[in-house]
């Protein structure tokens, strides 16, 4: 898969989505699978579906992700955003089969998926977090089958039986899982997704319910992430859990 460089600088708020240098073709021009068949042996409507990992130093687990993507036919392309990386984030994105858009500074989770969907052309896409411990094929299998079956037109991975920190978050806020396989016309809906950061999952919740979209919750067993202090040390790692869940409270409240 070919790399973009995105090179435009984010002007505005932090949130601004980057642009892609000049000659960058769109994944629009790729040709679309001729179809697929759904587990009963019944074909099923051509439905182009790409992955969207946001990662921000995620070079520890973000192999193992795109291994597991690899090993899933229905996932049609990768789209790796690295949003302002120092590590080898991008490196391993590239060695993984991932096509890459290296942003040139942190613009958030939200801002990062909004890159990934402009220029990811798609009828179905799947968020997944890049720092996944224990994700497998069945996994994701099982979160693209609500949306590829036509039951619902997004579904919602619900982390269980792997930490006892992650299960109770999932467990007090489903909505805020990472996790997610959603049609193309339920995020055309959504408005300034680049603006919201960490509170992305939010204002995708607050849409839903607004518009009385149903969604299919799916549990993922054994399925857990790194934390923040596991990847920055105690005291750094609090620091950014802080501001994550302020970036969430303070978007909520708006």
């Amino acid at each position: 898969m070919r790399d973009v460089a995105v090179l435009r600088k984010a002007a505005g708020q932090a949130g601004a989505a980057a642009g892609r240098s000049a000659g960058a073709p769109r994944s629009r021009g790729r040709s679309r699978p001729q179809g697929r068949r759904s587990r009963g042996g019944s074909p099923r409507s051509v439905r182009r579906t790409v992955a969207v990992v946001p990662a921000y130093n995620e070079e520890r687990t973000l192999g193992d992700v795109l291994a597991v993507l690899r090993q899933v036919p229905a996932v049609d392309a990768v789209f790796v955003i690295s949003d302002g990386s120092t590590d080898r984030t991008a490196a391993v994105a590239r060695s993984g089969g991932a096509t890459c858009i290296e942003l040139p500074q942190n613009i958030g989770k939200g801002g990062a998926l909004k890159v990934g969907i402009d220029h990811a052309d798609a009828d179905i896409y799947l968020f997944l977090d890049a720092d996944l411990i224990g994700l497998t094929a069945e996994h994701v299998v099982r979160l693209l089958d609500p949306v590829l079956g036509g039951k619902a037109e997004m579904s919602l991975g619900i982390l269980e039986k792997g930490r006892v920190a992650t299960d109770l978050a999932q467990a007090v806020a489903p909505y805020l899982s990472g996790q997610r396989a959603v049609t193309r016309n339920i995020l055309l809906g959504l408005s300034s997704m680049e603006t919201t950061r960490y509170g992305i999952e939010v204002a995708i919740h607050r849409y839903l319910k607004k518009n009385g979209i149903a969604v299919e919750m799916v549990p993922m067993e054994n399925l857990t992430h790194r934390t923040k202090e596991e990847k920055l040390g105690l005291l750094r790692g609090f620091v950014a859990r802080m501001k994550m869940y302020w970036e969430i409270v303070r978007y909520a409240g708006e």
